[in-house]
């Protein structure tokens, strides 16, 4: 599975180690704000992922107000199915 674009999982240490996305990246929901200039470096566009999509959609929304091109994939099993197919 070969995807241009960078897969944030924003779950807690412990759920992303329960299971991820292969190459997929943990970065919990609770370090997004202090990790933005991190996160700019990264090849663009980005998408978040997460047990259900409601923390994923409250990080897109915060990465899109400071400039950051990212989109919502939803829970993390869900964005797998879709890059797997």
């Amino acid at each position: 599975m070969k995807t241009n674009k960078i897969i944030i999982d924003v779950r807690t240490p412990e759920e992303y180690c329960g299971g991820c996305i292969a190459e997929s990246i943990n970065i919990p929901l609770n370090e997004i704000q202090d990790r933005v200039e991190e996160i700019k470096q990264m090849n663009q566009p980005i998408i978040l992922c997460c047990a259900s999509g409601m923390r994923s959609a409250q990080a897109t929304a915060f990465l899109s107000s400071v400039g950051i091109q990212c989109e919502n994939g939803g829970g993390w099993q869900d964005v797998k199915n879709i890059l797997v197919n």
